[in-house]
């Protein structure tokens, strides 16, 4: 069974929902099934207040969850632009995944989520992109073969899906967010499969 691990941080739960759309990707393909994780939250200026993990939520992420995986596809809301300070912590702490090439040669996506059409998403993607570079992995995006990438009014982006989630945060995802993200999660998957074949 190949496994792709998703790893995600959410704070309103717009991001968590991509990450359970991706998951739902990745186990559309054969034989493959989705590690769903979370990062341990932090508190910053824009999230001062540490929530507690819902109890319906991923567990967090261990260092186990990476080396058993197939691949890799993180989540993060975006800040200023950037990945949210959780998942640049997270990705900080894999230096020895880095030394031993844990994640070498696994493939990787990203997604993300904001509250503005402009607030920077294909930049939080290209940011998270860079840390699994440097790890080796192999990055899979969403090609315009996928209409819906030509056509949405919201979230979507070839360098991985994205949302729209409006000033409150309380826009849910629309049906080419949905598409989008499951098949970010079924290229992956699919790719994963592939490699591992070739090996």
């Amino acid at each position: 069974m190949t496994e792709i691990l998703v790893v995600v941080h959410s704070v309103h739960g717009n991001t968590l929902a991509m990450a359970r759309e991706v998951a739902r990707g990745v186990e559309q393909a054969d034989g493959c099934q989705a590690r769903l994780r979370a990062v341990a939250p932090l508190t910053s200026a824009i999230d001062p207040e540490q929530k507690p993990l819902p109890d319906d939520g991923p567990s967090l992420v261990t260092n186990r969850d990476l080396a058993e995986c197939d691949g890799l596809i993180l989540g993060s809301p975006t800040r200023f632009g950037n990945m949210a300070a959780s998942v640049k912590y997270f990705l900080d702490g894999t230096g020895s995944e880095w030394a031993s090439g844990t994640l070498a040669g696994k493939p990787a996506g990203v997604f993300t989520s904001t509250s503005t059409l402009h607030g920077g998403q294909e930049a939080t993607l290209l940011s998270m992109m860079i840390p699994l570079l440097h790890h080796g992995m192999v990055l899979v995006g969403l090609p315009y073969t996928e209409p819906r990438l030509s056509r949405t009014q919201s979230g979507g982006t070839p360098y991985g899906p994205s949302h729209l989630a409006g000033q409150d945060s309380d826009r849910a995802l629309d049906d080419d967010e949905r598409h989008l993200c499951r098949a970010l999660g079924a290229r992956v998957a699919n790719v994963a499969t592939r490699l591992a074949g070739s090996a």
